[in-house]
């Protein structure tokens, strides 16, 4: 029997402590600059007041219990922090990340039910990493989500081969285009060859596109023009709180529902 790591010991204690908090990035249609929702970022806040982040704290967690305890703590304070203003904005999107391995054990079903996040589970984006490819139980309880009509999003999408195949094997609404790849769009280089490759699998496909860490007007014009949709990043606004997240919807969100982001199907 392997006893738990003092890493592992240290964020069941700062869950159990309260130590953890979500923020939420606001995502932007690149055609107008409509705020269509968001996504939910989890934080660990320790005692003396450092900001861990999830690239740090995620991968000590994954395979291990603590993995679904986190995401299901995570759909308890959704539904607190922003379940009554999805219920009033039907048109509004929110995503959070879902580890792969807690994919059809019926976990994640029952803290949604339980939440009362399954009621709004069209408005609902559950992201899932290229890094963690779900096993058979997990795909095929993705493929039964989405004909229940939760969007899919594959994040951290680099373009590659093995992207592309996770694709062709489990139905996705959207792909999140990685951080890395935006930042090569640079004033010297605005059209890398990815960004070609992604403009014919935009015309191959019915995809949306979400372009994550747009942070300059140069990468943000070159996304647009190769028909992206949809992007996140500092150029519109860093992670904010819930009621400043709602504040920024309410500042720039489109009047009637986008078309931009299909309807599940």
């Amino acid at each position: 029997m392997t006893l738990p790591s003092p890493e592992l010991n240290a964020i069941h204690q700062g869950l159990q402590a309260g130590e953890f908090f979500v923020e939420y990035l606001p995502l932007v249609s690149l055609n107008d600059r409509a705020c269509l929702g968001g996504e939910a970022l989890t934080r660990w806040r320790r005692p003396a007041g450092e900001i861990i982040l999830p690239g740090q704290f995620i991968p000590l967690i994954e395979n291990t219990p603590l993995s679904g305890v986190l995401t299901y703590w995570l759909i308890d304070t959704l539904a607190v922090e922003v379940g009554a203003w999805l219920s009033a904005h039907p048109e509004a999107r929110l995503s959070f990340n879902v580890p792969p391995e807690i994919l059809g054990r019926g976990g994640l079903e029952y803290a949604a039910a339980k939440s009362g996040l399954s009621a709004l589970r069209t408005q609902i984006v559950l992201e899932v990493t290229e890094r963690g490819i779900p096993d058979q139980l997990g795909l095929m309880a993705l493929n039964t989500m989405y004909q229940g009509g939760i969007r899919l999003a594959l994040d951290d999408v680099t373009m590659t081969g093995a992207n592309l195949a996770l694709i062709s094997r489990c139905d996705f609404h959207i792909i999140k285009i990685d951080r890395t790849l935006t930042a090569q769009i640079t004033a010297e280089c605005p059209h890398p060859d990815w960004l070609r490759s992604l403009a014919g699998l935009l015309h191959a496909a019915d995809l949306t596109v979400i372009a994550e860490g747009i942070e300059t007007p140069v990468q943000f014009e070159a996304l647009a023009a190769a028909g992206v949709q949809l992007g996140q990043g500092y150029l519109f606004s860093r992670p904010l709180a819930a009621g400043e997240f709602i504040a920024y919807y309410t500042g720039n969100a489109q009047a009637a529902a986008s078309p931009q982001l299909r309807p599940a199907v």
